[in-house]
C-alpha cells in the first residue's frame, strides 16, 4: 500500500453478535470522529480475538499465538497492522513488521495479532468515511468508555 494514504489509529471495541443478521462483528472505533466501523468476521475469529482481549492464554498455542512466537524466533515483530482497503464488502488488511516489510493480511488477523501484541491498529481514512457508523447518543459514549475501562482493568486472573 502507497504510504501516502491517511490512515488512523483505531481501538478495537470487541466481538458481537448482530441478533437480526445472526452475523458477527468487530468492532473498531475511531476515537477522533467518533466513528465504529463493523467488520463481519467468522466465529473462529471472533474467539481468537475475544479470547485475546479478555487476557485467555490457552494451554497450546493457537494460530495467531504460534504465528507471533515465529515472528518472535526470527527477531522481528510486528510493528503494527493496518485496514488498508474495502473492495465489495471484504476489508484489506497488511502487517507491517519490525523489518520494514508488509504482508497481506485477512482483516480479522490484523486485528487478533494487533490484539495479542499490543502495537498500533490503523484504518484508511477512506475506509471509515465510507464503512463507519456514528456513534449516536451521548449513553453510548459513555458505555464505550466504561466498556474500555472494563476491558483495560481485566486481568488473566478474573478468568480462572
Amino acid at each position: 500500500m502507497s504510504d501516502d494514504v491517511p490512515m488512523v489509529s483505531v481501538d478495537v471495541l470487541g466481538v458481537r453478535q448482530r441478533q437480526t443478521e445472526h452475523e458477527i462483528v468487530v468492532l473498531l472505533l475511531d476515537g477522533s470522529s467518533e466513528l465504529v466501523v463493523p467488520i463481519v468476521i467468522g466465529p473462529r475469529e471472533a474467539n481468537a480475538i475475544a479470547s485475546a482481549q479478555g487476557g485467555h492464554v490457552p494451554p497450546r498455542p493457537m494460530t495467531h499465538d504460534l504465528l507471533c512466537d515465529v515472528l518472535a524466533a526470527t527477531g522481528v515483530s510486528l510493528d503494527h497492522a493496518e485496514i488498508v482497503a474495502l473492495d465489495d464488502g471484504v476489508f484489506y488488511a497488511e502487517l507491517v513488521l519490525s523489518n520494514g516489510r508488509r504482508l497481506d493480511s485477512r482483516a480479522s488477523d490484523a486485528i487478533a495479532l494487533t490484539v495479542r501484541t499490543g502495537c498500533a491498529l490503523l484504518c484508511s481514512a477512506e475506509v471509515v468515511a465510507t464503512s463507519g457508523v456514528e456513534v449516536v447518543t451521548t449513553a453510548q459514549r459513555r458505555d464505550l468508555e466504561r466498556f474500555r475501562e472494563f476491558l483495560e482493568g481485566l486481568a488473566p486472573e478474573d478468568f480462572a
